[in-house]
């Protein structure tokens, strides 16, 4: 993967954790249990799914450095 994937893979979680935890924090009142329950859902799964994001991102960019390493010493 490369380092430009790896790095928006990295913005791209932490862009999702940050609008779905905001988006939690702006649910209305008022609201019948059913809306929240699937909001509720929605926002956890969301966020899961930006910090396997963000993780993998993580991975690909620290492996891209150690392979831009071994290329440069040998």
């Amino acid at each position: 993967m490369s380092r430009k994937i790896a790095v928006f893979l990295i913005v791209l979680g932490a862009f999702m954790i940050f609008e779905w935890v905001n988006l939690g924090f702006n649910l209305a009142d008022g609201h019948p249990t059913g809306f929240y329950v699937v909001h509720g859902v929605l926002i956890a799964v969301n966020i899961v799914l930006g910090v396997v994001l963000a993780v993998i991102g993580w991975r690909a960019l620290r492996g891209s450095r150690v392979t831009d390493r071994r290329a440069a010493a040998g």
